[in-house]
């Protein structure tokens, strides 16, 4: 078949953006990228790598802007329309699967107007303002977490295959890794700047994301600390799975692909929600977890050293079996997620084109 899948923005997007489209390629169909201009889409997929052709709009997102801003954006969504459609006829798409974000709204609606088949894969607890509007229109909407709607399936989350493969039982915190961004979140490289040397005194291992626009900063401070031998700080690294597969803990935020991919490689978290995102989706998105007992939530106007360390504590109470609740933890968070998600989703869409 040939497919269009649009949507993108952030990396969250356009991680399941790669996932479905590599699955649906293995699968022998056509599949073509749209998405924007603006954002990530051309730094994932401008090279052309993954899908056959690639179509980035002048577009960027309504909901954030104000005033002539949200006006100007919302005439570009629509004067997008005919390049999609254009789009469509060359390539005689059979279906458009959006993976959210501003870039999708174009090809959505047109999906739409052009009585083209969409579905939908919301990543979010909480869905986009785009999503919301488009749901009653899509013939599925999918995803992992709990929603509402007669068109709503629950499938696993489409993550890449080497969380799974790489992930492990924890036996004990030998190791916390610190995920900023590679753009670099201030608030939680300070929080791991206050906790780094009580952990390091601990003999635990301290691995660091700092983002490329703090790294001189934070190294600074570690280095005046004497403790820059014994962390692994850098800005962007092509192996984070094998960083992360090696930690024993993670402290970060809670975008919906960071969650899920924690939970397939079977790494507990703390998480700090990033305070301004839409719906607050973060929180909502680690809720679900915190709630299983599977993960701690700190906001970040309560970071402090103690909420750290008192998780650490937690996780290393054992029961009469000497069996401790990181790996208790660690278990379970594996069996919450199959590798099957992005094949399920594929599934589901081949029954309701039939």
């Amino acid at each position: 078949m040939n497919i269009a899948i649009t949507g993108g923005g952030t990396g969250g997007h356009l991680a399941i953006a790669k996932a479905l489209g590599g699955a649906l390629i293995e699968q022998g169909n056509q599949v073509i990228y749209i998405g924007s201009m603006s954002g990530q889409d051309r730094d994932w997929f401008g090279d052309k790598g993954l899908f056959s052709h690639c179509y980035f709009l002048n577009t960027s997102g309504v909901i954030n802007q104000k005033g002539l801003g949200k006006l100007k954006s919302l005439y570009k969504q629509l004067t997008a329309l005919g390049c999609v459609r254009n789009i469509f006829k060359t390539h005689q798409i059979h279906y458009v699967l959006s993976v959210g974000g501003f870039s999708a709204g174009p090809a959505s609606l047109g999906a739409i107007l052009f009585r083209i088949p969409l579905f939908i894969h919301e990543q979010n607890s909480i869905k986009g303002a785009l999503n919301k509007f488009l749901s009653p229109f899509a013939r599925a909407v999918f995803g992992s977490f709990t929603h509402q709607g007669k068109n709503y399936i629950k499938t696993s989350y489409p993550i890449r295959s080497e969380f799974f493969t790489q992930a492990r039982i924890r036996k004990a915190v030998r190791c916390v890794i610190f995920l900023g961004g590679s753009q670099g979140a201030r608030a939680i490289n300070d929080f791991a700047i206050l906790c780094a040397k009580k952990l390091t005194e601990k003999g635990i291992k301290v691995i660091h994301q700092c983002g490329k626009n703090d790294l001189e900063r934070v190294r600074e401070i570690y280095k005046k600390l004497e403790i820059l031998e014994y962390i692994d700080i850098f800005d962007f690294d092509k192996n984070l799975v094998e960083k992360i597969a090696s930690a024993d803990l993670y402290v970060g935020r809670a975008g919906a692909s960071t969650v899920w991919e924690l939970c397939a490689n079977g790494l507990s978290g703390l998480f700090i929600p990033y305070p301004y995102g839409a719906n607050d989706h973060q929180y909502y998105n680690a809720l679900e977890f915190q709630k299983d007992g599977l993960g701690l939530i700190v906001r970040q106007n309560d970071l402090s050293p103690n909420a750290l360390f008192d998780y650490i504590d937690a996780l290393e109470i054992s029961d009469t079996d000497g069996v401790k609740n990181i790996s208790k933890i660690s278990l379970r968070l594996r069996d919450k997620i199959n590798a099957d998600g992005a094949s399920a989703i594929i599934k589901e869409i081949s029954e309701r084109l039939k």
